[in-house]
């Protein structure tokens, strides 16, 4: 390969509701500011690594509750029990306002470094709540790919040792707390792009460290994808 280049992206970066919106979610702040509404801590991570690697960031700040962007447009939970009664016309036209132009500049992007002959490593941050359904998740971070796709293995298989080299007191898992595979925006990418030339992987990184580790999470990542991409 030419040289792997990482492309950063968050797709849950915040919570924020068009104006024209906000009657939808009159009612729902709790959902707004829960993880149901957004990923507390990913925006700062992918900002901290985008600038760590120097390379552009592209982030997504709409809460998830309008329209979910890590989804495929035939997902049925595309949009939430907040609008999901929309006509379908003004669902149209959230997708084209909101949703279509942020997934559509991340493919040109990635199209446009393959193009230049890059392979392309496209990490997606993302945080998950530690408590599902009543029971502490038993992972700090997970590293979710395409159990399918060789060079997501390899790649995973790296981050993995360095980071367990750099902080053996966490729990990094493979395709935990989802599996890789799952319906998102990686899934979506590795069907437009080669094996050999798109590697998609989603960051999950455990919200609990939001308030009592944020920056050492940041330096963590941070080293941990730089050795890789040196390794490379």
């Amino acid at each position: 390969m030419k040289k792997l280049v990482p492309v950063i992206s968050c797709e849950h970066a915040g919570n924020q509701v068009p104006k024209a919106y906000a009657y939808l979610f009159s009612k729902a702040k709790e959902d707004l500011y829960s993880h149901r509404g957004w990923d507390p801590g990913a925006m700062q991570w992918a900002e901290s690594l985008a600038k760590c690697l120097d390379v552009p960031l592209f982030s997504y700040p709409w809460t998830r509750l309008l329209v979910e962007i890590n989804r495929s447009e035939d997902n049925p939970d595309l949009f939430s029990k907040y609008s999901t009664g929309l006509s379908k016309s003004v669902k149209n036209y959230l997708l084209d306002q909101y949703y279509r132009p942020h997934r559509h500049k991340v493919k040109a992007h990635i199209k446009a470094l393959i193009a230049d002959g890059s392979t392309v490593v496209h990490l997606g941050i993302h945080s998950f709540t530690p408590i599902w359904n009543g029971e502490e998740r038993q992972v700090d971070m997970g590293l979710l790919f395409d159990e399918d796709r060789a060079l997501e293995i390899e790649l995973c298989s790296k981050l993995k040792k360095e980071l367990d080299i750099l902080a053996p007191e966490n729990k990094i898992r493979f395709n935990e707390p989802y599996l890789g595979k799952d319906d998102g925006f990686t899934t979506y990418l590795r069907q437009q792009f080669s094996a050999k030339k798109y590697l998609g992987v989603e960051i999950e990184i455990n919200q609990k460290f939001v308030l009592s580790d944020l920056g050492n999470v940041s330096k963590l990542l941070c080293e941990g994808v730089r050795r890789v991409l040196e390794d490379y």
